[in-house]
């Protein structure tokens, strides 16, 4: 018996929030991407799975969200990173961000 594993591309991004920006406190907009990335699955087809996670650690060495995405390949994450839904929502996460990591990697 043969045992298949399916490479797939991991995309994490890690985000520090404002405490406000663009008329919302931290909370409500990690909140907001939380609601508006996941909400990308469907939307976009190269988009394999998303999942955001809004820290619950408080040191100041933490990041306030998470974003957990996934993809067949490397140029299905560039449309991605291209389709004008997720270009909307990343100039959102742009205004009300003070730092972003981010980390590429195949699973």
């Amino acid at each position: 018996m043969f045992i298949y594993h399916i490479m797939i591309l991991k995309h994490i991004v890690l985000w520090k929030l404002k405490d406000h920006a663009e008329g919302r406190s931290k909370q409500e907009n990690a909140m907001w991407m939380k609601e508006h990335l996941e909400a990308l699955k469907g939307k976009i087809p190269e988009l394999v799975s998303a999942e955001v996670g809004i820290n619950i650690n408080r040191s100041d060495a933490a990041f306030d969200a998470v974003l957990i995405s996934s993809f067949r390949n490397e140029e299905d994450l560039e449309k991605y990173k291209n389709n004008p839904l997720h270009v909307k929502i990343s100039d959102y996460c742009k205004k009300i961000r003070t730092d972003r990591v981010v980390c590429d990697y195949w699973e």
